[in-house]
């Protein structure tokens, strides 16, 4: 053989030859029988097992380890249980053993054992890697911080009090630099029977649908790996959307925030606090960091779920979406994306390609609150977002949207109309009387029709003494 006919041979071999790295050691994954999440193969297939199964489906952490690409300047934590290996495109990962071993501890772990902050032992290697990744990314380390980087990360033994002194007596930590493994991995990449596309752009994106007839779209997976079978027993096509580099732009001005559908919510959530700080509190709400880096802005709209926490803030602000799919683009207003229980307009071989949210104007007030059976990680039993202009006692504009009163998630323009040029002492003892004129809620484990509808009321009871006091606080200030 030439060398020429050597060289192409070569290039043929690495075209089909997968590997991951964690903890810098480099594994094949070719040879895997099975579809399987990134959690189970590593307490398979590497000598790892610091990384537990707890729940297996994202509530209580467990499962914590770190990933990250060349590109990334630190590495970011993830439930293990709720991405699957062929997610994991060109990524590194670290588990608790790449942080110290027990001959050489890290700072992180050498104050939990001086503060006590471990009893049983099983949840803690989860505890130390989400604790030890706020030290990448934070200058400052408070309480707030650890509380939001905890949030995710469940104890059941020891109690909460000694882990968040073990981190904030180690707050001046400097974590070392990463080294990234740079692995051989394919964008396409066969496990079992599940083969896992990854397009660079919408192009690649374009001619990867035109040649399947049968596939599905993932993005973060942090809703659908909790359907899919971990077992594969039919063959099956993933179009993976997280590396499509137009949909993780984010684009900025006075007037609107334009995102990528593969914006992650952790960076939403960055945006939201200088932008639109009143809906930081639901984002936080919506999941911890190791759901919100996973997820994806678009799959939460797309989940079409008729309880999901952004749809009623998008609906609130007149957002849009751009649609892309093989016949082009599509300009579609939110209020007409959701057409009935979890399902939308969407057609099969079409994606969300971005988000135009239009920012309040500074007249505007903007309210978001959210229900739910706990404060922390949990699904909403009922979300509401307003906007609003009051002037002299009077409400001038009025816009509200809210999810779990309905099959989807819906903008109230009934109730707005009833509303808008009243004053606050006359706008709402009517509406709350007559509520069950506007809504039609559902009945599920989060809550009845019943407890929704008088929850629903309790949101204009609220909302009343919100205003009388924004009025009372001015008469004060003049």
């Amino acid at each position: 053989m030439d060398h020429k006919a050597h060289g192409a041979r070569k290039i043929l071999e690495i075209k089909n030859h997968n590997e991951i790295s964690v903890n810098n050691i480099t594994y094949k994954v070719d040879s895997l029988d099975c579809d399987i999440n990134l959690l189970d193969w590593i307490r398979d297939n590497t000598p790892f097992k610091g990384t537990k199964e707890g729940c297996n489906e994202g509530d209580c952490g467990a499962c914590s380890v770190l990933v990250y690409d060349k590109n990334d300047k630190f590495p970011k934590p993830i439930n293990s249980c709720l991405v699957r290996l062929g997610q994991l495109y060109k990524k590194n990962v670290i588990t608790v053993e790449g942080l110290g071993s027990s001959k050489k501890l890290n700072p992180v772990q050498k104050s939990f054992v001086k503060n006590h902050a471990s009893q049983c032992g099983y949840c803690t290697p989860g505890f130390v890697v989400a604790g030890t990744s706020i030290f990448y990314e934070n200058e400052k380390i408070d309480y707030e911080t650890i509380h939001d980087a905890l949030s995710g990360n469940l104890c059941r033994c020891t109690g909460y009090v000694p882990i968040i002194r073990a981190l904030m007596d180690v707050k001046n930590f400097v974590p070392p630099k990463l080294i990234y493994n740079d692995v051989i991995t394919s964008p396409k990449i066969k496990i079992g029977n599940s083969t896992y596309f990854h397009p660079k752009n919408l192009k690649e994106l374009k001619n990867i649908l035109f040649n399947l007839d049968h596939f599905q779209f993932i993005a973060g997976g942090t809703d659908l790996n909790l359907e899919r079978e971990i077992y594969d027993l039919k063959e099956s096509n993933l179009v993976c959307l997280e590396n499509v580099n137009e949909l993780k732009k984010v684009s900025i001005d006075k007037n609107k925030i334009i995102l990528g559908s593969c914006v992650s919510l952790e960076e939403f959530l960055k945006i939201a606090k200088h932008k639109i700080p009143q809906i930081t509190e639901i984002i936080k709400r919506f999941g911890s960091p190791l759901i919100r880096n996973q997820a994806t802005i678009g799959g939460n709209i797309c989940t079409s779920s008729p309880i999901g926490d952004i749809a009623p803030i998008l609906l609130t602000l007149s957002s849009e979406i751009i649609t892309f799919s093989t016949k082009g683009q599509r300009k579609i207003p939110i209020e007409k994306f959701f057409k009935s229980y979890r399902k939308n307009i969407l057609y099969k071989d079409e994606i969300i390609e971005k988000i135009i949210i239009h920012l309040p104007k500074k007249n505007q007030k903007l309210l978001s609150w959210k229900f739910s059976k706990r404060y922390d990680q949990d699904i909403s039993t009922l979300s509401v977002c307003i906007l609003y202009v009051l002037e002299n006692n009077i409400i001038k504009e009025f816009q509200i949207a809210a999810g779990g009163i309905a099959e989807k998630p819906v903008l109230l323009k009934n109730i707005s109309r009833q509303i808008i040029g009243k004053s606050i002492d006359t706008s709402f003892e009517t509406l709350i009387a007559d509520i069950k004129q506007y809504i039609n809620p559902i009945s599920d484990l989060r809550g009845s029709s019943e407890y929704r509808i008088n929850t629903f009321k309790g949101v204009f009871i609220k909302l009343k003494n919100h205003l009388i006091n924004k009025v009372n606080l001015q008469s004060i200030m003049d």
